[in-house]
């Protein structure tokens, strides 16, 4: 049993096992971090106020809107060519490593010198500073779980993310406990993520020792020239997501950025099923199209529409029934202002899930042309309706323009999809539509009787997975196959 089980968790044997077993990692390691990390949001939340809180939210979503050039796309291309070409892994790594501290330096520089006048809100100005220093620290992470990715060893990625946030968290809970203030938070995340820096470098250190050595100068425009499309992407997705934060700075109050972090914040856990879902397929799908197994890839992507649909559509209608439930139990009576934000925001979930899927497949074919016309259009699409939206509608309008920037996205991508696949995604949902309507059902009847929230949720997801099993759903099949053959 010890011998499957490792097998299972462990090793790369079969494309089905080895897409199992980096989703698995991938999924304990966010998921795992990620409620580690809840811990300090919601102390920090609860114990600064929303006022305070929407100080250190502003901030980070202010440097987020520089941060994009410092990569310009050199993490996901590394993951894809060292997949393809194992052989020149230590040149990509050196090349690309050169390229990412090139650009890193040059985007702090300039976000030093110019962030602080975009700021409306005096106090996030002071953080500017320590925010940089925690860009620096999670873009080198990030570099090396690129190197992590192309090997398939994302157990790998999972211990070192769950490290860096008990790093973050312990050390915020430590900072904040004396003297809470935003600027404490903000030193508290920069310290730990610098310690799960230092913690993976030494893990990864093998791979960079001599590494200048195996500096290509031939490699360096070719990178380039393949990963800007992607810094164009960012710099447009960063008008379709955290640009929503600054221009509600401009227009609102730290109290509404408050609320409108607290409502982010629950929807970005759900937005990470998807990602973690095409972070895993990937590095297998690029060798697939490289080695033009168009089946096989067709095949690979309508599961994982399946899998990403089979998520999305209850978390995001059982999230609608529960969301005063929910942002009451995790962040108080204070945020309560943010539930009909957390509830529009849900819709997102059911856009962004195949929008994420979608461009997976595009980079690992090499598109470029898409990226840009999606990217563009969202991003034109939300700034105008934040403009239209916010001054009336306050965050909630700002919702609505984010929904309606996802739409126009999703609609290129499904446009392009169909010249590449024929994806059979309908019949698909037969099973997972009816689930989920009984699951939503009975999560109401839950809410009514007062049943706690999160005893709601465990019962509801409980029998949710049950009625799959009951309809016989072939991804429960699919589960038992991965385990057979390990």
């Amino acid at each position: 049993m010890f011998g499957k089980i490792k097998s299972l968790f462990l090793e790369n044997r079969t494309l089905r096992q080895t897409v199992f077993k980096n989703a698995f990692w991938l999924s304990v390691g966010n998921f795992g971090s990620r409620f580690i990390h809840a811990a300090i949001i919601i102390y920090a939340a609860r114990i600064l106020g929303a006022s305070e809180y929407g100080v250190f939210s502003y901030a980070l979503g202010l440097a987020s809107f520089f941060v994009i050039f410092s990569d310009i796309g050199i993490s996901q291309l590394l993951t894809r060519e060292v997949a393809k070409h194992p052989d020149k892994a230590r040149a990509y790594i050196s090349t690309s490593f050169a390229i990412k501290i090139f650009f890193l330096a040059s985007v702090i520089i300039l976000m030093l010198l110019i962030a602080p006048h975009f700021s409306k809100i005096p106090e996030a100005k002071t953080l500017i500073p320590i925010i940089a220093m925690l860009l620096i620290f999670d873009g080198l992470r990030n570099f090396g779980f690129a190197i992590t990715r192309a090997q398939n060893r994302m157990e790998l990625e999972t211990l070192f993310t769950v490290l860096t946030d008990i790093s973050i968290t312990t050390i915020s809970f430590f900072v904040l406990f004396a003297n809470p203030s935003a600027e404490r938070l903000a030193w508290g995340y920069a310290a730990g993520s610098g310690l799960g820096l230092v913690m993976l470098g030494l893990a990864l250190r093998n791979w960079f020792k001599n590494l200048a050595a195996d500096f290509d100068k031939k490699l360096v425009i070719p990178i380039i020239s393949s990963a800007w499309p992607l810094a164009i992407v960012g710099l447009f997705s960063i008008f379709t997501i955290d640009i929503d934060t600054i221009i509600i700075g401009w227009f609102l109050n730290a109290s509404d950025l408050g609320l409108y972090g607290v409502a982010q914040r629950p929807v970005q856990l759900i937005y990470a099923l998807p990602a973690l879902l095409a972070t895993s397929l990937f590095p297998i799908l690029s060798k697939l199209i490289h080695s033009k197994e168009v089946e096989r890839v067709r095949a690979i992507n309508e599961r994982s529409f399946a899998i990403s649909f089979g998520l999305a559509i209850p978390l995001t209608f059982g999230g609608i029934v529960l969301g005063k439930q929910i942002i009451y139990a995790l962040f108080g009576a204070e945020y309560l202002g943010a539930v009909l934000t957390f509830q529009l925001l849900l819709f997102t979930v059911i856009l962004v899930s195949p929008e994420i899927l979608l461009g997976n497949l595009f980079f690992a074919y090499g598109f470029r042309k898409i990226f840009i016309v999606a990217a563009a259009l969202g991003a034109v699409t939300n700034v105008v309706f934040d403009f239209l939206f916010i001054p009336r509608y306050g965050i909630a309008g700002s919702v609505v323009a984010t929904i309606l920037a996802h739409i126009a996205i999703l609609c290129c991508y499904w446009f392009k999809m169909r010249q590449i696949h024929s994806f059979k995604i309908i019949f698909r949902l037969s099973r997972i539509i009816p689930a989920s309507l009984l699951m939503i059902v009975l999560t109401s009847i839950l809410s009514r009787w007062g049943i706690n929230v999160f005893l709601n949720i465990g019962i509801s997801a409980t029998t949710y997975f049950f009625f799959l099993y009951l309809f016989k759903e072939p991804l429960i099949s699919e589960v038992k196959k991965v385990w057979k053959a390990a």
